[in-house]
């Protein structure tokens, strides 16, 4: 009897072994499907595709590719890189476009639809909106004068999404460092890694109802500064007037953003903060010091942001319009 009950304590150790090993085997071909070339044969014009369209996008428009990178952004954060920010909503889910981060102000869809259209027309049914959004932030940055990186591939689309995951998971203007470092933290960013993501703040625009508080009830912020913003935000009206994140070098990647920190010149409330007698003050002087660097940590952390759980294999779908499921 004892030796039929270790049979079978071993026999089911085994067992639980064998399946562990398939499911880190699953995880791993999970993982291993995202790659640099993943339409090297099934869409082999696909980079330079993109690549011409948000070219012409942001030449037409420069504040457009921070909207693309910022669309890329909020996607990650949401669910994982899934597309998820596209979807329009339904009769069966309220989508993430009307949350507090998105409403009125989520902008590129327009030039994600034409660039959809026009893989469409090369490569039907094959590459996902979820890579179209990672490839057209990293093809922004780079138009705008910023670093590239290889972007991984392979990321399907996501077929449901929710009001209340955007509302929750997208850090909001209005965040002390301590809650930017946990936010950021929650998606297995680093401190640093979280200053360096902030540095996309170096292009696009922030809408007057996002940092009046700052101009007219904190103290560090250079009077200056602030006076210079108040005819176009003022204490009541003009909610959606427009003020460069980066008063100095709006249309441009640069190390500016940090720069204007140490000056307190930070727009947002959030901005500041990473630059005011906290645990970051350290990592703004080294990107003000060195641009190289920033340049180099900020395209590390988007691969980081990229691989932020995609849909791989045949989980999700390759949505024909992005907008909408199929």
């Amino acid at each position: 009897m004892f030796k039929i009950k270790s049979f079978s304590s071993s026999a089911k150790q085994n067992a639980f072994a064998i399946r562990l090993i398939l499911h880190v085997l699953v995880v791993g071909l999970s993982s291993a499907q995202l790659s640099s070339n993943f339409y090297s044969s099934s869409c082999p014009n696909l980079l330079s595709t993109i690549k011409t369209a948000v070219d012409s996008a942001v030449s037409n428009e420069a504040r457009m590719g921070a909207s693309l990178l910022r669309l890329h952004f909020h996607d990650c954060f949401v669910n994982g890189c899934d597309a998820s920010v596209l979807l329009d909503d339904t009769a069966n889910f309220t989508g993430e476009q009307t949350a507090g981060a998105n409403a009125n102000s989520l902008r590129g869809m327009d030039v994600i639809d034409t660039i959809k259209s026009q893989v469409e027309n090369v490569c039907p049914a094959t590459v996902s909106c979820a890579d179209i959004l990672a490839v057209a932030a990293r093809d922004s940055v780079v138009a705008l004068g910023g670093p590239s990186w290889s972007v991984v591939l392979g990321r399907r689309d996501s077929t449901t999404t929710t009001l209340s995951a955007a509302n929750n998971n997208i850090p909001a203007p209005t965040l002390n460092l301590s809650g930017l470092i946990s936010s950021f933290s929650n998606k297995g960013f680093t401190a640093k890694e979280m200053v360096a993501l902030s540095g996309a703040h170096t292009i696009g625009q922030a809408r007057c109802m996002t940092f009046r508080p700052r101009l007219y009830n904190e103290a560090n912020i250079d009077a200056s500064f602030a006076t210079s913003l108040q005819a176009n935000c003022p204490r009541s009206g003009g909610d959606s007037n427009l003020s460069p994140l980066d008063t100095v070098t709006p249309t441009s990647f640069d190390n500016n953003y940090f720069t204007n920190l140490l000056s307190q010149k930070g727009l947002l409330h959030s901005d500041q903060q990473l630059f005011s007698g906290g645990s970051t003050d350290s990592q703004v002087n080294a990107y003000n010091s060195n641009s190289a660097s920033f340049f180099n940590d900020f395209a590390s952390a988007m691969v980081k942001m990229g691989n932020l759980s995609p849909l791989t294999g045949t989980s999700g779908q390759i949505r024909l319009n992005c907008g909408k499921t199929n």
